[in-house]
């Protein structure tokens, strides 16, 4: 490790270029913790500074016509500064406890820019 105050998140990611100020809710810098499920979409908006609205592709079966159809899951989720996501990257996802009332997911990786 870099960084005294940077720790291990349990998953096998590329640690941040950059060092967060003050953000407890961030998953290398702070003291939030992961688990659950993991996501990769793309971020669709970012209109506050610490959030992200990130969606991605699922397919759904229709029995009757026996043929896929395409729907799409938008997840908020809470985007570190550290990490410096912007719109329209695609990037990776984590479960973890709630951080507000609609988010419960944390951008964990940038994926490609």
């Amino acid at each position: 490790m870099n960084n005294a105050k940077e720790k291990n998140v349990g998953i096998a990611v590329k640690m941040p270029s950059q060092q967060c100020q003050n953000d407890k809710k961030c998953p290398f810098h702070g003291e939030l913790k992961l688990h659950g499920r993991t996501f990769v979409g793309t971020v669709v908006r970012i209109r506050l500074q610490k959030n992200a609205l990130v969606s991605f592709e699922r397919r759904v079966l229709i029995p009757k016509y026996e043929r896929y159809e395409r729907r799409y899951t938008r997840i908020m989720s809470h985007n570190p500064l550290c990490l410096g996501v912007k719109e329209n990257d695609k990037v990776k996802i984590m479960e973890t406890r709630k951080l507000s009332k609609t988010k419960n997911f944390v951008i964990i990786e940038v994926l490609n820019k």
